[in-house]
């Protein structure tokens, strides 16, 4: 396709006479044109003998016909670039020149082909006005003036109307290639966006897994720290803490990867994933932690809830008591949890603010929360209530079996 790539501002836009850059005529271009030289020249030749005998013509007159065709013929290489202004220049030689018949339908079949109906409109109304004088000044001997008037018209018509054909498969097959390409890019921006959609969804993975089990290490941590006059078997208790903290956030991060093996491979990840019935046991971590925390669970149908409602409940709970680990770690923590199929599940976090040791990445986890509540259908809000206590409070639906 890239040997037309000179006729596409004309087709698409309607260039008239396709002015622009000059692109070099490739091979295939330079067969095509010498074949449809030839074609006009040989074209012209069997028209000039078959409409005059020899006797009937003055010999000046024929020789003005053949270097008038032979002219004609030599502008045919024009027609790629001046398609419109080569059909209009070749008026007068329809008006005395049987040689000329060939570059003539040539050049009326390229204006079909290359330009808008206006221009085709243009050039061929203007031959058709030409064949009244040419059978006035060239009368056919065999054919009276009415038959070669119809015969010469419909030989026109039928030309323009093949050429016109031609354009509109052209236009076709470029409008069919243009939204397969387009077609193409969107399917792999599509592609892409899914991607980055699975990197956000892993990067929050990672984030709520990650931040409980090192925020219950920088507790730990801070622990040995601050309290030199701490036991022996304190210390020994706080470091395997430490230790066994390490080794879980290890197995969490295992735990991620599993999610990206299944998202990308279809696998089943190398550890279950959290459901609703380990709310408790992530209560019960945190108690073990140092945290004041009371469990509420007013779930009817506990086991039955869906893995994805699980997972995600799961999640928002392990962030906000990692929050409140942050801000508020000597004060107790409230989680209330209610719902059922139908109801949707509430999930409630309350604690004091107080002023304790600062970690970094404080607010990008209600971030991260507020969105997997959203891209599940829910929603989340949270903030200082009338009482002063911070509360978290996240609802999720829960759709009947």
């Amino acid at each position: 396709m890239t040997e037309y790539r000179w006729l596409l501002p004309a087709v698409l836009h309607g260039d008239p006479e396709g002015e622009g850059p000059l692109v070099r005529r490739s091979t295939r271009d330079w067969i095509v044109d010498t074949v449809i030289f030839l074609l006009a020249a040989g074209l012209g030749l069997a028209v000039a003998l078959a409409t005059d005998t020899g006797a009937s013509t003055p010999r000046p007159v024929l020789v003005v016909d053949q270097i008038m065709g032979a002219i004609a013929c030599a502008a045919v290489w024009l027609r790629r670039r001046w398609p419109v202004g080569l059909a209009v220049a070749l008026v007068p030689f329809a008006l005395l020149s049987d040689t000329a018949t060939g570059p003539i339908c040539v050049a009326l079949f390229t204006v079909a082909v290359h330009r808008p109906f206006k221009f085709m409109a243009l050039a061929g109304g203007l031959h058709l006005l030409a064949i009244v004088p040419y059978l006035w000044l060239r009368p056919d001997p065999e054919l009276s003036f009415g038959e070669g008037l119809v015969f010469t018209t419909l030989v026109y018509v039928v030309l323009i109307g093949w050429g016109m054909f031609v354009r509109a498969r052209r236009q076709l097959v470029l409008s069919l290639r243009d939204r397969a390409e387009r077609a193409e890019v969107e399917a792999e921006l599509r592609v892409e966006r899914a991607r980055n959609l699975e990197r956000e969804r892993i990067a929050r993975e990672m984030h709520d897994v990650l931040a409980h089990r090192l925020s219950l290490l920088s507790v730990h941590a801070g622990a040995l720290e601050y309290r030199s006059d701490m036991a022996p078997h304190e210390v020994a208790g706080a470091a395997s803490v430490i230790r066994a903290g390490a080794h879980q956030a290890l197995q969490d991060l295992r735990e991620v990867i599993g999610v990206l093996r299944l998202g990308s491979e279809g696998t089943t990840p190398d550890r279950p994933q959290p459901t609703l019935a380990d709310l408790a046991d992530l209560v019960e971590e945190s108690r073990l932690a140092g945290m004041e925390v009371t469990l509420d669970m007013r779930v009817s149908d506990l086991d039955g809830a869906p893995a994805r409602l699980g997972r995600n409940a799961y999640r928002i709970a392990q962030e906000g008591l990692t929050n409140a680990r942050k801000h508020a770690a000597d004060a107790p923590v409230g989680v209330v949890v209610a719902g059922g199929p139908g109801d949707g599940l509430t999930l409630e976090i309350r604690n004091p603010v107080t002023i304790g040791h600062a970690i970094p990445g404080s607010g990008t986890g209600l971030i991260g929360l507020t969105e997997r509540a959203e891209l599940m259908g829910g929603r989340l809000d949270y903030g200082r209530g009338p009482d002063g206590r911070f509360r978290l409070n996240a609802w999720l639906p829960w759709a009947t079996a």
